[in-house]
């Protein structure tokens, strides 16, 4: 098994350049949206990552025709005889595959698709994604571990006004997919409204969809008969973006970050400037100098444009060698404070409280290499900020995880002054 190793220096200064991918959690809903028509659709900024390989693997099982991922272009389509059946085997590595329900649903009449696996950071249940299907006709039924669900007779669903019961980013997905081809107008209120649920939706409009109030809280969707083929290129991740922004704000140094939209980072880049860092925005760049010990910051997670929860590890990496006390507090995911004790491992002062994590900053020079393992994407990722700064060398096993998000993110690293590489199964009394 595969893991990053880190040789951490208190001293070090991150400087240089790093081009940013397309954006994962965008990618993936825009992959599943291909199913709604039957041309091919071309797909620009597409990273390499686990996750993207898993969706093709996903598409490719259901007979869609998916061309080899290259310089970061794909064209995908779902023309020809096309199984309606997504299975166990393929969704439970994944719970993105759940968006192909509405899609398959909306243009076949019917599908079968396995309920998702566990998730390590939280329940996420299917629960909304399905009450707003029934909501436009569709009769679903729990049958041996998957959801069953058929559009109403004729074969098309219906246009509906659906309120979901908390604001969900795949449920939004799922349900948006899905009416652009019902027969009617759909309402969806307190709809997610995400940068990655805006760049679905404008994919959509580019293959003939008809949908108002994009990028708020209520969408309006007229369902047309049939999409188009189109090309798109996908919004850069911002996630990603932050993290390489965080770890300069705790090594210090001067980085710019390219192919990046500051415009939709805002809650991002100012808890950074609250830090301490100095931050240069272009349209497409973000250059960030840090030249003083990080002031420590507290925020709640929240649904955007509020703080992300997918940026609350990277900043408690940060908080943890910040000048002083600071607290988090996770709203979305029940479980995503599992790296904690992993970066106590490594010299952290952190303390869980229900929902809320308190850190005090400790002196760099304290922490010290170990052998850590990373629980979730996220997670896995704050603790390479981490390593960076701690003497000696660290090893974070389980890097899988890193895989589902990052691309080459050792490399990028790498190549503005980190001393990183990927290596194979060492244990502790290597370390």
């Amino acid at each position: 098994m595969e893991q990053l190793k880190i040789t951490g220096n208190p001293n070090i200064k991150l400087n240089g350049d790093i081009r940013i991918g397309g954006a994962k959690n965008a990618a993936l809903p825009i992959m599943c949206a291909t199913l709604l028509t039957g041309e091919a659709v071309q797909l620009r900024n597409v990273p390499d990552l686990r996750d993207i390989r898993t969706t093709v693997k996903l598409l490719r099982e259901l007979g869609v025709t998916v061309s080899e991922l290259e310089h970061d272009k794909i064209t995908v389509q779902a023309y020809g005889s096309i199984s309606t059946k997504a299975t166990y085997d393929l969704v439970k590595t994944m719970r993105a595959s759940i968006l192909v329900l509405g899609p398959l649903l909306a243009r076949f009449g019917e599908t079968w698709v396995s309920l998702p696996g566990g998730c390590a950071i939280g329940a996420r249940p299917v629960d909304q994604h399905i009450k707003g299907l029934q909501a436009m006709g569709a009769e679903i039924t729990i049958e041996h571990g998957y959801i069953h669900a058929r559009a109403p007779e004729g074969g098309r669903l219906k246009g509906a006004s659906i309120t979901t019961d908390m604001i969900t980013v795949t449920g939004t997905e799922n349900l948006l997919m899905a009416a652009t081809l019902a027969d009617g107008e759909t309402i969806l209120e307190n709809a997610a409204c995400e940068p990655e649920v805006t760049d679905l939706a404008h994919m959509l409009v580019a293959m003939g969809a008809k949908i108002q109030g994009i990028g708020t809280h209520r969408l309006v969707i007229q369902g047309v008969e049939k999409l188009h083929s189109t090309t798109h290129s996908v919004v850069s991740d911002r996630i990603e973006a932050g993290t390489f922004l965080c770890a300069v704000a705790a090594t210090g140094g001067d980085i710019r970050l390219t192919h990046v939209d500051p415009s939709i980072m805002t809650a991002v880049l100012d808890k950074l400037t609250e830090m301490g860092v100095e931050l240069e925005l272009g349209e497409t760049t973000i250059r960030a100098k840090m030249n003083q010990r990080a002031q420590p910051v507290s925020f709640s997670t929240t649904e955007y444009p509020g703080f992300p929860t997918d940026m609350q590890a990277q900043f408690m990496a940060v908080n943890a060698i910040a000048n002083g006390a600071s607290s988090v507090t996770e709203t979305i995911f029940e479980n995503r404070f599992m790296h904690v004790q992993e970066m106590n491992r490594l010299g952290a002062n952190i303390t869980i409280h229900g929902n809320t994590a308190t850190t005090e900053g400790v002196e760099v020079d304290t922490l010290s290499g170990a052998m850590v393992m990373a629980t979730d994407l996220r997670a896995s990722a704050s603790l390479v900020i981490l390593g960076l700064l701690a003497e000696g060398t660290t090893i974070v096993d389980r890097i899988y995880h890193l895989d589902r998000g990052y691309e080459r993110m050792e490399e990028k690293l790498k190549a503005v002054g980190a001393t990183i590489e990927r290596v194979s199964g060492m244990g502790e009394e290597e370390v």
